[in-house]
C-alpha cells in the first residue's frame, strides 16, 4: 500500500533576484509555496511504500536518484527558468536522512510534515550548489 507524506524544504537566505524552483521529473519546475527575503519554502508529497524487506521506498515525481541514495533538486537562476540570470545551479538535497521512525511518525500524525532547512547561498556568495548539508539537525517531523 502506498501512503503519501509531505516534505518541506526551507531555503534560508536565498540570493535576492535569483529565482528558485523545485525540479519535478526531468524538466518541470515548481515555484516555492512562499518566498520572502529571508526564506523560500517548498512543499511536495512523497509516496511511501513498505517493501517486503521492511524498508520504506520513497517515490514521486520530485524524487531523483537510485534507491538508497534518493534526493531532490532545488534549481536556481537559469536552471530555474530565469533566462536573464548570471547564475545556473542545482542544489542536491539528500533524502537519505529520512529514517523509518520519522516516516512512521509523520504517517501516524495527519497534517504533519517532515522538514529540512538548507542555506540558500554557497561559499562564493552565489546560490547554493551541489550536495547541500542540512541545517538545524537535518530532517525533523513538524506538527
Amino acid at each position: 500500500m502506498t501512503r503519501p507524506v509531505t516534505l518541506r524544504i526551507v531555503v534560508r537566505d536565498p540570493l535576492e533576484g535569483v529565482e528558485l524552483r523545485l525540479q519535478r521529473g526531468r524538466d518541470q519546475l515548481v515555484p516555492p509555496v512562499t518566498r520572502s527575503a529571508s526564506a523560500a519554502t517548498f512543499e511536495f508529497a512523497l509516496d511511501t511504500r513498505t517493501q517486503p524487506d521492511g524498508i520504506t521506498a520513497l517515490r514521486g515525481p520530485e524524487v531523483q536518484g537510485k534507491p538508497g541514495a534518493r534526493f531532490v533538486y532545488i534549481n536556481s537562476g537559469t536552471y530555474a527558468g530565469q533566462s536573464d540570470s548570471p547564475w545556473g545551479r542545482r542544489a542536491k538535497v539528500s533524502l537519505t536522512g529520512l529514517s523509518e521512525e520519522m516516516l512512521a511518525s509523520a504517517l501516524a500524525r495527519p497534517g504533519s510534515v517532515i522538514q529540512a532547512t538548507i542555506d540558500g547561498r554557497g561559499r562564493d556568495g552565489g546560490p547554493a550548489a551541489a550536495t547541500i548539508p542540512l541545517l538545524d539537525g537535518g530532517w525533523r517531523v513538524i506538527d
